[in-house]
């Protein structure tokens, strides 16, 4: 088969190599028809030592939407010519930029027949991190508990920082799901034409252009929290920052300190980070509870593994249903041959509102079945 490893220099060589055995029984072999992209596809390069070594490069792609072509012993929900999409297990071999990927069964889920392969190849880590980092990180309510169940007007403010990238858009739809409002969403050039459709204005939802500058961000961010009925401004207490840099954290921690409750019985405010490294400007005192959400738990944690095949079921539902949309696409073309100019645009930031993807058969010398 045809496999694409990326170099630290995120050049591209594209290699004949085996397709992959089943190593587990709850491993299933797809044949990949669309991969998607992330910007750790080239942030983790140097973690992949094995292939670093076997092949000068790594095949760091995750985000798989095909075909089943074979199944584990211990398989019971998917079979041989399933459409399915699956997040594969991060640092490790059989990825998604080859024709054959490998995948753990609760890291898999059908598609409806009402989503394409390339919407599908959106979808697997980026709404996984955001269902993580909401209901695990954040602890807040889930879809089937929401705070407010009946529509009454008890407030549960969310900032999402960074709604428009599949991360906060994912996170933006679970937590309307989970009627949680207001939502306090920060985008940029995406945000008029994307994601205000989604704000319910009636429930105080907004959205914030962080072009405006720090400044009127911050202060845009403290009056954005909602009122009580005594008419006192009530604190936000949850973030999620699905950029965590450019100093979004700095902006968080002061909208946290303005509305921060004198009453003793106020819960520390709570944000959780997608991105690991310095958090300039949160508290190191235990004023703010902070967090790095990982998703790579999903095959980690026994807990996490349980929530993930939980989730992705709850996913292929919002699909069929149509109350959970996939990110918008960029068809990046070459297929493998476009691996680099993708993993370029996303190290330039280039993307904005999309998500890159590839379609395998476009590779040159895949045989096209």
């Amino acid at each position: 088969m045809k496999e694409a490893f990326v170099k630290e220099d995120l050049s591209v060589q594209i290699l004949d190599t085996p397709i992959p055995e089943l190593t587990s029984p709850f491993h299933i072999l797809i044949k990949v028809h669309v991969t998607g992209t992330n910007p750790k596809d080239w942030k983790t390069i140097k973690r992949y030592t094995p292939q670093l070594e076997a092949h000068g490069g790594a095949n760091t792609g995750d985000d798989i939407a095909g075909v089943v072509e074979k199944v584990g012993s211990s398989v019971y929900e998917f079979k041989p010519g399933d459409r399915v999409a699956a997040f594969h297990e991060m640092i490790t071999s059989s990825g998604s930029f080859a024709e054959y990927a490998i995948a753990y069964q609760h890291c898999t889920f059908h598609i409806p027949p009402t989503t394409s392969f390339e919407e599908a190849a959106t979808i697997p880590l980026a709404a996984m991190t955001a269902a993580i980092g909401l209901y695990r990180s954040l602890s807040l309510p889930q879809p089937w508990s929401p705070p407010n169940p009946s529509g009454s007007p008890s407030p549960l403010p969310l900032i999402i920082y960074g709604a428009s990238s599949a991360v906060g858009f994912y996170a933006l739809q679970f937590a309307i799901k989970s009627n949680i409002h207001p939502l306090i969403c920060v985008a940029g050039r995406a945000g008029n034409d994307y994601i205000l459709p989604y704000l319910d204005k009636s429930k105080g939802d907004v959205l914030i252009d962080y072009r405006d500058g720090e400044e009127k961000v911050v202060e845009a961010l403290k009056n954005a929290a909602p009122t009580s009925q005594d008419g006192k401004k009530l604190p936000i207490l949850h973030a999620f920052d699905a950029v965590s840099e450019h100093g979004s954290p700095a902006q968080i921690a002061k909208v946290f300190a303005a509305n921060k409750s004198t009453s003793s019985e106020t819960p520390k405010p709570k944000v959780t980070f997608v991105l690991g490294g310095d958090k300039e400007g949160i508290p190191d005192d235990g004023s703010v509870e902070h967090s790095i959400t990982m998703v790579g738990n999903a095959h980690r944690q026994d807990e996490a593994k349980e929530f993930a095949h939980v989730y992705y079921r709850y996913i292929s539902l919002g699909l069929a249903e149509g109350w959970f949309k996939p990110h918008r696409v960029e068809v990046v073309p070459g297929g493998l041959g476009g691996v680099k100019t993708a993993l370029e645009n996303l190290r330039d930031g280039k993307a904005s509102g999309v998500k890159y993807v590839m379609r395998i058969g476009e590779t040159e010398g895949v045989e096209l079945k």
